[in-house]
């Protein structure tokens, strides 16, 4: 897949558009002024595999604790803004590496000049982010009465144009709804619009189960024709697992070489051995592994070597007992509660050769 060349921004050390990799992000959900707290999720997700962090801002006490967070951690942290501009300026003086505002909801015209003045000053950029659920009434009253892609970009370009009034193009640009085919549809539409990096995601996605399902359909079909630039993973609860998801759907795509990769097959009939958990013990195993790797768990010598020949190493059930293979060609016949142990031995061979 060919990818549209934006425009490069630099968020702290990480590049976003362009020729750079495709970056995931997330945002924490502990109290901001919560240093410690704020810290210790924002590692976690480093360990996971985040690129970028974002944090909310509501109040004066959030802003002021960005000076102690960014002395704890390298990852760039972006202050995520609504209303109040003075947060804008407060975080920006701390150090903060990127801001997600909305220019029409931090007051009027001055407001804007003061932030996007400061915010160019330290080479910051500004995310601007439209969502369907809090669209502006008059974009509502002019495309129908309800959120559509031309509604979402028309709002998101008047804060375009505010920006670039005052001289400023570090600019990233989202458009998300907890609709799948709205937000691909608005997508496609700014990618033809606009030539400024795009920040992917499906907002208010859902729980785990259905989150993953529609943040895959969405922002896969979009990277998939070569849109987007960066993204989220919206799902309720630990941050920790939008890392993750994130990751694999750029794996997914071969967009992103990122930890070992579990090929694991259906069950059927032919299953002599209880697939289903050895899989899971694989893939809690493999979470500890950062080395890209490609892994098989297959339930039968049909589904096995054969069928996973381009798999670096890998298992294969038989009644009671199992074979361990390494690019299709058998290693070694064990019994089934060895497996795993098994497997491993191979995957740490294959680490530190």
């Amino acid at each position: 897949m060919e990818r549209k060349n934006t425009r490069k921004i630099k968020i702290g050390n990480v590049f976003v558009g362009g020729n750079a990799p495709i970056s995931v992000q997330s945002m924490t959900n502990t109290k901001t002024h919560d240093i410690c707290a704020t810290t210790e999720q924002i590692k976690e997700l480093v360990d996971a595999g985040c690129d970028i962090v974002r944090l909310a801002i509501p109040d004066e006490q959030a802003a002021q604790a960005i000076e102690q967070i960014k002395v704890q951690t390298d990852i760039p942290l972006i202050a995520d803004i609504h209303f109040d501009y003075r947060l804008a300026l407060m975080v920006i003086e701390r150090g903060i590496d990127a801001l997600r505002i909305n220019p029409g909801n931090i007051g009027g015209k001055e407001n804007v000049q003061a932030v996007v003045k400061a915010a160019k000053k330290q080479q910051i950029p500004i995310r601007i982010g439209v969502n369907a659920g809090s669209l502006d009434k008059k974009f509502l009253a002019k495309y129908g009465g309800h959120p559509t892609a031309e509604a979402l970009v028309a709002s998101a370009m008047e804060h375009v144009r505010l920006l670039e009034q005052e001289d400023f193009f570090d600019i990233k640009i989202s458009l998300k709804a907890h609709d799948v085919s709205l937000t691909i549809a608005a997508y496609r539409l700014m990618s033809q619009t606009v030539n400024y990096p795009l920040h992917l995601g499906i907002t208010e996605a859902g729980t785990y189960h259905s989150g993953v399902v529609k943040s895959a359909v969405g922002i896969g079909t979009l990277l998939a024709e070569g849109i987007g630039d960066t993204l989220r993973v919206s799902l309720t609860g630990n941050p920790v697992h939008e890392v993750k998801v994130g990751n694999e759907i750029l794996k997914s795509l071969g967009l992103k070489e990122y930890g070992p990769t579990l090929i694991s097959c259906p069950t059927c009939g032919r299953c002599n051995i209880d697939l289903a958990s050895i899989a899971s013990q694989v893939e809690a195993r493999l979470a500890e592994i950062k080395v890209p790797l490609t892994v098989a768990v297959m339930g039968c010598v049909v589904n096995g070597p054969g069928e996973a020949k381009e798999a670096d190493v890998g298992i294969a059930g038989g009644k009671g007992e199992g074979l361990v293979f390494r690019k299709g060609e058998i290693v070694r016949k064990v019994a089934e509660d060895q497996l795993v142990a098994a497997l491993f031995e191979e995957i740490n061979h294959q680490i530190e050769k």
